[in-house]
């Protein structure tokens, strides 16, 4: 996908780190590319971490933190249009980051989920729509 909205609904029933991959690539089992971060409060939920990269390149504001849900249900939107993504968790506004590379790349949209034990994401919802 290039330019698309999506919604999905998560929700953690165990710490750890996962995302949505969007405009990524695949080889095998690794993805590379830009993901919006889902993780335990303090950890970034609703920012953009680009993996094998330039790491972290919109993180969220201290105070909105406390905006994901633990337990419970959240909803996550994505807007990613030409260079533009902006995120928002349970309708509240995470970020808004303008990126030349991400505006040059096109490639897939992935949940993902890291390996190790413990790690439990439940996913529902999940719509997509492009322009």
């Amino acid at each position: 996908y290039k330019d698309f909205i999506l919604r999905v609904e998560f929700k953690q029933e165990a710490n750890g780190n996962s995302g949505v991959f969007f405009r990524s690539s695949l080889d095998g089992t690794r993805i590379s590319g830009w993901q919006v971060e889902i993780a335990p409060r303090g950890n970034d939920s609703g920012g953009i971490y680009e993996s094998y990269g330039r790491g972290w390149l919109a993180q969220i504001k201290e105070e909105n933190e406390d905006i994901l849900k633990p337990d419970e249900w959240n909803e996550l939107i994505i807007l990613v249009k030409g260079n533009r993504v902006m995120t928002w968790l349970n309708n509240e506004l995470m970020t808004d980051l303008r990126d030349t590379k991400i505006g040059e790349a096109e490639g897939v949209v992935a949940l993902q989920i890291h390996e190790g034990g413990g790690i439990k994401v439940r996913w529902r919802n999940i719509y997509i729509s492009t322009p």
